[in-house]
C-alpha cells in the first residue's frame, strides 16, 4: 500500500511563506510523475506544480511564487510557497501517478489558509 504523508500547512499572513512537504512510502523514481495540487471550498481540485517526463509545470496563478522540490533521498517532494495570496487558500495534496495501470495515490491533505 503506497503512502503519500503531506504536512507543513497552516495559518498564514498575506505575503508570507509557507513550505509543504510530501513523504512517500517508496521511491519516488517509482512515480512517473509527483505533485501537488489544490482544493478550495465550492472549487474543484486543480493542479498546483508536479514534476513529469523530467519537466516541471506550474500553474498559471503561481509561476513565480511556488517552486517544487525533491529529495530523491529522503523519498520526498516539497512545495516551497511565496507571495502566498487569499486566494492560495485550500487544502492541498500530494499526488504519485504511475503510467502502467493509470494509478494514481493521494495524501490525505494539509490545509493552508492565508489570512490577516
Amino acid at each position: 500500500q503506497v503512502q503519500l504523508v503531506e504536512s507543513g500547512g497552516g495559518l498564514v499572513q498575506p505575503g508570507g511563506s509557507l513550505r509543504l512537504s510530501c513523504a512517500a512510502s517508496r521511491s519516488i523514481f517509482s512515480f512517473d510523475s509527483m505533485g501537488w495540487y489544490r482544493q478550495a471550498p465550492g472549487k474543484e481540485r486543480e493542479l498546483v506544480a508536479m514534476f513529469t517526463l523530467g519537466a516541471t509545470n506550474y500553474a498559471d496563478s503561481v509561476k513565480g511564487r511556488f517552486t517544487i522540490s525533491r529529495d530523491d533521498a529522503k523519498n520526498s517532494v516539497y512545495l516551497q510557497m511565496n507571495s502566498l495570496k487569499p486566494e492560495d487558500t485550500a487544502v492541498y495534496y500530494c499526488r504519485g501517478y504511475n503510467n502502467y495501470g493509470s494509478r494514481e495515490y493521494w495524501g490525505q491533505g494539509t490545509q493552508v489558509t492565508v489570512s490577516s
